[in-house]
């Protein structure tokens, strides 16, 4: 994908957003989800200066990603901390990426583990890329009520981690 630069004078200030080649400005599409809308299928908030950040952050919570495959790298990234942390079942790491505090946890669970073909006690190995795919694919869908991206953007997201 290559991006072009399109300028926007919002409010009297200058806001550099990222296109693709065929000038589909990916921020502004207000029919999409937001964390599709800003290459963030994860949903991640701003807190890290994460590779493949936006220059321009048009969103006060949420990162945006100048591709979905920095979004994705960013997701396997966090992902692999909470292992370190100890945290390795759907049900570990679905509580950590969205707590109870914000989210009906126990139904996003559910959710994600049978997408995965999983139980909520099932061990997640994020040594092994299909798992990892298959989790980071529902917790997209989980999180944008979409999923839009095909395997290979999942696999080059994981591979940049």
């Amino acid at each position: 994908m290559h991006l072009v630069i399109a300028a926007l004078i919002l409010g009297g200030f200058f806001l550099a957003i990222p296109r693709t080649e065929t000038g589909e400005q990916t921020v502004l599409d207000m029919t999409k989800p937001r964390g599709i809308r800003l290459n963030n299928p994860g949903n991640i908030r701003h807190g890290d200066n994460w590779r493949g950040m936006a220059p321009d952050q048009p969103d006060q919570s949420f990162v945006y990603f100048t591709d979905p495959r920095f979004g994705i790298r960013a997701m396997v990234r966090i992902l692999r901390s909470y292992q370190r942390r100890g945290l390795n079942t759907v049900s570990e790491i679905i509580n950590t990426w969205a707590p109870p505090v914000e989210n009906d946890t126990g139904a996003y669970v559910a959710h994600v583990a049978r997408r995965m073909g999983a139980t909520p006690s099932t061990p997640v190995d994020l040594d092994d890329r299909d798992q990892v795919v298959a989790l980071l694919e529902a917790i997209t869908l989980h999180e944008n009520g979409q999923q839009p991206y095909n395997r290979a953007t999942f696999e080059q997201g994981y591979e940049l981690a």
